[in-house]
Order: C-alpha cells, then sequence, then structure tokens
C-alpha cells in the first residue's frame, strides 16, 4: 500500500496554518469588514475573534499530537463518535477548506481586472447582477490548473511554493503598512463603530471564523512531516498561525482606517489600494499592495486545496465516500485522484463569479465553527473514554470545554434568526445543497456503522 510522502518540516507547518489562514479578503472585502464594525469595532472584533480561537487551536494541538493522521477531524471524531457523526464532521470541514478555492479563483480575476482594466471585457453572462468577464475565467482557470498539477505532482513543490509566497507576502505587507501609517491621521479613523459597539464587533465576530480558519489545517498534513520533525512542532505552527493571524488582520484594519478617510471610500473597488494611494499620492504604493495581495492569494488558495484534498482522500481512504478517492499516487506519493476532483470542483463552481464571494464567506464560518465544535467535544470524548491515546487535567478538560462553547457560539451566530447578521435565504440555500451533496456522496456505510478506532 503507497503512503504520502514523508517530507515536511517546522517552517511548512507555520506556512500552510498561517498561509491557508490570510487570503485576499483584507483587499477584496474590507469595504465589508469597516462597515460591519468601524474601524474600532472590526478591529475588536477581529482581536476578540481571534483570541477566542485559541482554546480551540490548543485543542487540536493536543489532537495532532496524539493522533497524527490526515484525516484530521475524522479521525478524532472516528475514535469515539458513530461513522456518521464522524462523516458529517469531515464534509462540513472539507466544505470550509473547498470553498475558499473557487473564492481565491474568481478573486485573482477581479484584482487582474484592477490591475488591467482591459480585462474587464468579453462579458459572458450575469449571475445575481455580477458580470462574469471571459479574462477573468481564464486566469482563475489557470490558476487553478497550475496549483492542481502542482500539489499532484508531489507535496514539496506544494510546501515550496507556500514558503515564498508567504513569507513574500509578509514582507511586502510590512513594507506598504510602514509607508502608508506614516501619511496617515488620527481623524480618519471616524466613525469607531457601524452601529452600537456591541453589535458592530458582533457583526465582525461573525465572520472570523472564515477569515481565519486554516490554523487546523496543520493536522492534514500530519502524515508527511519529515522523519526526523518532532511532534510538538504542530502545537507550535498551530499557535503561531494564529497569533500572527490576528496581528495581521488587527494591522491592516488599523492601517486602513488611519491611512484615509475610510467611510468615503467604502464605495471603491479595492479601498485598502484606494486608502493608501491618497495616503502616498502614488501609483506606486498600490503596485506593492497588488504584488501582496497576489502572493497572498496564491499561498490561501494553495493551503486550502492541500487541506481539502487531505480531507477528501481521508474520507475515500476510509470508505465513507467512493474509495477511489483514497488512493495514493505510486510515483508521487500524493492523493492523487483526491487533488484532481478538488481542481475540477473548484473549476466548476468558479464559474458563478462574483456572486459567490460574500456569501461563500458566510457558509464557510459556520461549517468551520461546526468541525472545531465537533472537534473539541472529540478531545473531552477520546480523554475520557480512550485514555489510551490521550489524558487531560481538569484545567486542560476547562480549556476544551471553553473551545466547545466558542464553536457552537460561533455557528449558533449565523444560525439563529433573532441574532443580527444571520443566514439570509441565499446562504441557507447553499449550506442545503452542500448537505445533499453529501448525502448523495456518502456511502451507505458512512451513514450507518458505528466505529471506535480509527482507520488506517
Amino acid at each position: 500500500m503507497n503512503t504520502l510522502a514523508r517530507q515536511l518540516r517546522a517552517t511548512d507547518y507555520f506556512t500552510l496554518g498561517w498561509g491557508t489562514m490570510v487570503g485576499v479578503g483584507w483587499l477584496v472585502i474590507m469595504d465589508d469588514w469597516l462597515l460591519r464594525g468601524g474601524a474600532l469595532g472590526a478591529l475588536l472584533g477581529f482581536v476578540i475573534g481571534g483570541a477566542l480561537l485559541l482554546p480551540i487551536g490548543w485543542v487540536y494541538g493536543k489532537l495532532v499530537v496524539a493522533m497524527p493522521d490526515a484525516a484530521g477531524e475524522i479521525a478524532y471524531t472516528s475514535a469515539v463518535f458513530s461513522r456518521p457523526i464522524s462523516f458529517a464532521t469531515g464534509w462540513m470541514m472539507t466544505l470550509a477548506y473547498f470553498i475558499v478555492c473557487p473564492w481565491e479563483a474568481v478573486a485573482v480575476g477581479r484584482i487582474a481586472g484592477y490591475i488591467i482594466p482591459g480585462l474587464d471585457s468579453v462579458e459572458l453572462y450575469r449571475i445575481a447582477g455580477h458580470p462574469v468577464y471571459l479574462p477573468h475565467l481564464v486566469i482563475g482557470l489557470g490558476l487553478t490548473a497550475l496549483l492542481t498539477i502542482l500539489n499532484y505532482r508531489g507535496i514539496r513543490l506544494s510546501a515550496t511554493f507556500q514558503n515564498w509566497t508567504s513569507f513574500g507576502t509578509l514582507a511586502l505587507f510590512i513594507i506598504f503598512v510602514a509607508l502608508g501609517v506614516s501619511r496617515g491621521s488620527p481623524a480618519n479613523i471616524q466613525p469607531l463603530f457601524t452601529h452600537t459597539p456591541l453589535i458592530s464587533i458582533l457583526l465582525v465576530i461573525q465572520i472570523v471564523p472564515y477569515f481565519m480558519t486554516g490554523f487546523e489545517s496543520v493536522g492534514k498534513a500530519a502524515e508527511e512531516a519529515s522523519p526526523d520533525f518532532r511532534t510538538r512542532g504542530f502545537f507550535r505552527a498551530i499557535w503561531m498561525a494564529i497569533l500572527i493571524g490576528i496581528a495581521f488582520y488587527a494591522s491592516i484594519v488599523a492601517a486602513v482606517a488611519f491611512v484615509a478617510p475610510w467611510r468615503q471610500l467604502t464605495s471603491q473597488k479595492f479601498m485598502t489600494a484606494v486608502a493608501f494611494q491618497q495616503a502616498i499620492g502614488s501609483r506606486w504604493i498600490v503596485n506593492i499592495i497588488l504584488a501582496a495581495a497576489l502572493l497572498s492569494l496564491f499561498k490561501c488558495f494553495n493551503g486550502n486545496f492541500v487541506a481539502a484534498s487531505r480531507l477528501v482522500f481521508a474520507l475515500g481512504r476510509r470508505g465513507m465516500v467512493d474509495a477511489r478517492v483514497g488512493t495514493v499516487h505510486s510515483q508521487h506519493q500524493t492523493p492523487s485522484v483526491a487533488v484532481l476532483c478538488v481542481g475540477l470542483a473548484t473549476a466548476a463552481c468558479m464559474l458563478l463569479g462574483d456572486a459567490i464571494l460574500v456569501p461563500v464567506t458566510e457558509v464557510g464560518s459556520v461549517a468551520c465553527a461546526l468541525g472545531w465544535s465537533a472537534t473539541c467535544a472529540a478531545c473531552l470524548a477520546i480523554a475520557r473514554a480512550r485514555s489510551d491515546v490521550m489524558k487531560l487535567s481538569s484545567a486542560e478538560r476547562a480549556v476544551a470545554w471553553f473551545g466547545l462553547a466558542v464553536g457552537v457560539a460561533m455557528a449558533l451566530m449565523k444560525l439563529i434568526p433573532l441574532v443580527p447578521g444571520h443566514f439570509s435565504a441565499k446562504e441557507w440555500i447553499a449550506l442545503a445543497a452542500w448537505i445533499v451533496l453529501g448525502l448523495a456522496a456518502a456511502s451507505p456505510a458512512a451513514r450507518k456503522t458505528p466505529t471506535r478506532k480509527s482507520a488506517a
């Protein structure tokens, strides 16, 4: 039986976790963030929402060390819960990662159109009032094909790509933020909140799960660690990804609000770039921002592609969906069929164009919150029923319970109609479609057979 190649190091796990988390939302929909919360509301929303994820990150760190399995949440829940629960958890987390891939494939076309306005031409059709341009589709499909080939041919190629794009993004981010802030003014920050302070912060916290999911992707590549890799490195990579992710989002929100009067720019396309251009008074700063955005897009797309393909692979390997997607390429030692499935599905979904950008943010937030909740519940159950796998002290159980409460609360904030910012009809339809697709894809065994052991 072929196994996955073991070639990843500590740096690779950090760039996978952080790179999967941070994409181009900070450029593409900064207006949505600031309109939700205002300058201070958006900043506090990301800081508080990110800090609430630290207990969940701790739970994932414990579980990855105890059970280094590419199945991630599927393996953790399979150890103590029924097979249908394990499948449902894995299917939801697959959505959380996969849904980012067409998002980024669409976003790269929008960014390219901003750089070269002539690309916003040859309109093919419209969806929900949003035009879909031929050049945008060609660029998005081309990037999807590139990452599919990269991941098909080997994890080392994918990891090297992830490292260069992640550190390149951080370097350019530091440069343009420092330059822009030097020209900003505190007077630009108003209004601090767009609603009451509590509602403003709550509306931003609701989308934090989508924009900060990715730290747990470290576990999806756990089987591909180099033989000399120390398992505690998984824990450190997860926590570093969360902490640097919080710092990144807080910094960019504060910077955009500080460099220009943001309330006047929310109708502008890519208001982040427009704000810095106003502050500096020159187009060259925009070029730096767009270069950082493209690198960030590439790494986020690639990281989510890796995570989604590993979960699809794990579902097939455990017989929860068609077993053919659980095969490993004999030469490249990659989950080749799962990679092709994710690539083809991404290409199909991106045909929906810009209309998917905001709705997928909302659905992705709920999907990952549900997956986090199930993982925290599994951690508590494993410690109680499978002490041979993992033990928790009283304090550690409290952390896991807190993580479970956070995950459930983040899901309920979007699902309960009485809460501001709850799901609209479009999000309910998208979530229902994914559930129906899961029922159709699930093997008979995934629907009925309980299990207490992780599958090989």
